[in-house]
């Protein structure tokens, strides 16, 4: 089925390839010059299935242009920059990017990139477990995650999550109490990992925690077990 693909980038010959090589599969591509035009585009026409956004600086830059997104849509998002060190990396995943490919890249390896993010959200769409877990079950502002649904519920509001953070809460909910180590998240969540890069999983806890731990700073939902990896722990009853 043919998907929908923004791609935000103001080196015009970047892309121009990239929108051949993402029409050759399939997609139906839109493009921006600049983070500000592509927030103007999506007011209008609304926001695709997966969006590709480069890092380029301006009034408005990559950054800023992921983080407006995010507040109120969990679309894949995939960043691509010539700058590629630690800062650059964490900052894009923090704002709300699901993945970072470094400049230059090959053309099959973004678009193996972009089906295993459809996949990913096809799988957190699809899930028929009807199973709700309690996450916080603080009377009158209880915490739930709705497997079935897709979504984090708490009271009568719904918590937006990205899909990378909701596989990634579905995966540490399927075994409450047991510790699962980074690289094991890796395999689940990002389809065979993320270049080994381990930085993914806790910058994507990070910024999970902030949506749905009561204090981020000292978590109670997903902890952390020092050396070994992450862990969900239900409340007591």
């Amino acid at each position: 089925m043919s998907a929908n693909l923004m791609i935000i980038d103001d080196d015009i010959a970047m892309r121009s390839n990239l929108r051949r090589a993402m029409e050759d599969e399939g997609y139906a591509v839109a493009e921006a010059g600049m983070p500000a035009d592509a927030l103007d585009q999506l007011r209008v026409d609304g926001v695709p299935d997966l969006m590709i956004v480069d890092l380029m600086r301006g009034e408005t830059d990559g950054f800023d242009c992921i983080r407006e997104i995010r507040r109120d849509h969990d679309v894949p998002i995939i960043v691509i920059s010539t700058r590629y060190d630690t800062h650059d990396v964490v900052a894009a995943l923090e704002a709300g990017a699901d993945d970072f490919v470094s400049k230059p890249f090959e053309i099959k390896e973004i678009t193996a990139r972009m089906r295993a993010l459809r996949r990913r959200a096809r799988l957190a769409a699809d899930r028929d477990d009807h199973v709700e877990v309690v996450l916080d079950d603080t009377v009158d502002d209880e915490l739930v995650l709705a497997v079935d649904a897709g979504a984090v519920r708490r009271g009568d509001t719904e918590v937006h999550l990205t899909v990378t953070e909701f596989r990634l809460l579905c995966e540490l909910a399927e075994t409450p109490g047991r510790v699962l180590s980074r690289t094991t998240l890796l395999e689940r969540v990002w389809d065979q990992g993320f270049y080994g890069d381990e930085r993914i999983v806790d910058v994507h806890v990070r910024r999970l925690r902030t949506k749905i731990e009561r204090d981020p700073s000292r978590p109670r939902i997903v902890v952390t077990v020092r050396g070994l990896g992450y862990r969900f722990d239900p409340p007591a009853r």
